[in-house]
């Protein structure tokens, strides 16, 4: 019997509904099947984002209040990486100046904390006023 209403979708399977291959391809082009680990998930979207490692996006926005402390954390807030210059917001002109005149020792804490080489070489700073 040829192509008739008992004729299978698939060589050689049963009858039925195709389901899409849900297997992912992981950086170096294997194939894996099941979840995926969350460190591995993101950082393939900061490779994409052009973010930088995810392991250092994760310690300076997770980690932002224990970095600099709670009066500046309380003032100030990372808004994004990109290549090599840390973009914050914070919230009136007075902050600005203040994260500017000690941008050296925060960009030492970081290279502490995200390791040599990894970390964000350059801060800009933006007023942004709270909404």
């Amino acid at each position: 019997m040829t192509g008739g209403a008992g004729a299978s979708p698939r060589p050689g399977g049963a009858g039925g509904p195709q389901r899409p291959d849900r297997r992912r391809g992981n950086r170096d082009g294997r194939r894996r099947d099941g979840p995926v680990p969350l460190a591995e998930a993101l950082g393939a979207v900061a490779d994409r984002l052009g973010v930088g490692r995810a392991d250092v996006v994760a310690t300076v926005f997770g980690r932002w209040a224990d970095l600099v402390g709670p009066a500046l954390a309380g003032h100030t807030r990372p808004l994004r990486l990109e290549a090599g210059t840390l973009w914050l917001a914070v919230d009136h002109p007075a902050w600005a100046t203040e994260v500017r005149r000690m941008a050296p020792r925060l960009l030492a804490a970081l290279a502490d904390a995200c390791g040599p080489g990894q970390a964000p070489e350059r801060l800009e700073v933006q007023v942004r006023h709270p909404s």
